[in-house]
């Protein structure tokens, strides 16, 4: 969207501490709001549920580029590359489970991968998509804003939030606490002098 500003996501702190799963609950808890089937949760990132993966009209109305499915599977979001092929939209799909047990770990980096190079191609949009938009999606972005945009994950949910209700499963949340532990670890060595 020409015009729109880059929202503010803050470096690491010499102090920041991770949060509780507990504190990253209530902090998703506070401040709830309805939520469409679709929206613009970072410039040119959308976080949106089955309904918008399906809806291709409305997906090609924003001018989405490239699409992650988090749901991809028979039982879940079967859509695919091939449901997009008439529309020259990319597409990764990532099968997962919206369970605490499921490691959704491994596709961050290859994810927010594909994230990057979609928002760094000519007009690129990305369209991230569950069953509900809410937690497999919202996880994706998140880790996305914590690897490419150096944000902690506080300030990635804060960020979020402001645009869409989600709520990541407690399992999802461990799981992006220790990529918030990693990278805060990594900041931090880079800025010891050597």
């Amino acid at each position: 969207m020409a015009g729109k500003s880059v929202p503010e996501v803050k470096a690491s702190k010499d102090k920041y501490e991770t949060p509780s799963i507990s504190e990253l609950q209530r902090l998703l808890m506070v401040n709830r709001k309805s939520t469409g089937h679709v929206n613009e949760v970072w410039p040119n990132i959308y976080i949106g549920d089955a309904y918008a993966a399906r809806d291709k009209c409305t997906l090609l109305n924003l001018g989405i580029t490239h699409i992650v499915n988090a749901a991809q599977g028979i039982y879940q979001v079967n859509t695919g590359a091939k449901y997009y092929r008439d529309t020259q939209m990319h597409y990764l799909g990532v099968e997962a489970d919206d369970e605490p047990e499921f490691d959704l770990s491994p596709f961050f980096y290859p994810t927010a991968k594909f994230i990057s190079a979609g928002l760094g191609s000519l007009q690129g949009k990305v369209f991230v998509n569950c069953a509900m938009g809410v937690s497999r999606s919202a996880t994706l972005v998140l880790a996305y804003l914590m690897i490419c945009k150096n944000a902690t994950l506080l300030d990635a949910l804060k960020a979020v939030c402001k645009h869409r209700d989600v709520f990541p499963n407690s399992g999802f949340l461990s799981q992006l606490r220790q990529l918030d532990l990693a990278l805060t670890l990594e900041r931090r060595k880079e800025r010891e002098p050597q």
